[in-house]
């Protein structure tokens, strides 16, 4: 579970709620059956409308990357890992690692790998594992777009609830009292529609690009890793080269946890 999506929504729903009651203020009064069908109707209506149905079919995956932690690869894991794969390639050639490869649960990093037992040059594993990437990305994308879109047509439908309030509202001016009430409630579609797209759609977009970066960048270092691993290069190399993919301050942690692997390893085989 994703503890900062879930801090994040509660804190704006706590914000929001407290300050309406600050001001005196009926939490009731946001249960406006015009505003919600409006928001929340017209952003579904118009997101379908932007999107092909095969895009839109992923959107409830979309809330569970949202909600969910990311079990993908760290570059701290995958400094070590490579490291000893090239140690193992270089004593015993690349074809001793087979039943490491397919112990690989990450369906990318295993088709690298296996192009990497099977022989395959370089330029072509290197062409191949791009071109999944990019379509990693590009399906990345169409989801942050989804999110994005829905946010820039919310806080829109929310003055076009409000409009349609105050035509309601202005109808009948007999009732000085009920003029008044209806008024105020004919705004209640402007900040619905203000804070689901601010508070919740664009958010949830960056939150979606940001894992997205993640992704893609730890799915690069995979790729220099394969590759590094296939022209046999030696493993102090190889952690020098994907070492270059982390920060700074993490690079000593990282290097101390390859070092004591290498130190278990040679232990078991002394």
């Amino acid at each position: 579970m994703d503890k900062a999506s879930i801090i994040g929504i509660i804190i704006a729903f706590a914000a929001i709620m407290s300050g309406i009651a600050i001001k005196g203020m009926e939490l009731v009064s946001l249960l406006n059956p015009a505003a919600l069908l409006i928001i929340f109707g017209g952003t579904i209506a118009t997101v379908v409308i932007a999107f092909p149905g095969d895009e839109l079919k992923n959107v409830p995956k979309l809330f569970g990357v949202l909600f969910k932690n990311q079990s993908e690869w760290s570059v701290a894991q995958l400094v070590p890992m490579f490291s000893s794969w090239a140690q193992t390639a270089r004593k015993e050639g690349l074809l001793a690692l087979e039943g490491d490869v397919q112990d690989i649960q990450d369906p990318f990093l295993r088709n690298g790998m296996t192009m990497a037992v099977d022989g395959q040059n370089s330029d072509f594993i290197r062409d191949i594992m791009s071109e999944e990437l990019e379509a990693i990305e590009s399906r990345h994308q169409t989801g942050v777009s989804i999110f994005t879109q829905a946010g820039t047509y919310a806080p829109t439908l929310g003055v076009l609830g409000a409009v349609v309030g105050l035509i309601a509202a202005l109808a009948d001016m007999s009732d000085i009292d009920k003029l008044g009430e209806a008024i105020s409630a004919a705004f209640v579609a402007t900040l619905l529609g203000i804070f689901t797209g601010y508070v919740l759609w664009h958010p949830f977009a960056n939150k979606l690009k940001r894992k997205s970066k993640h992704e893609i960048h730890v799915r690069s270092v995979m790729i220099e890793g394969v590759l590094s691993v296939q022209e046999g290069q030696p493993p102090k190399t190889i952690e020098q080269k994907l070492l270059m993919y982390v920060p700074a301050k993490d690079r000593e942690k990282i290097m101390e946890a390859a070092q004591e692997t290498e130190w278990k390893e040679g232990t078991e085989n002394g």
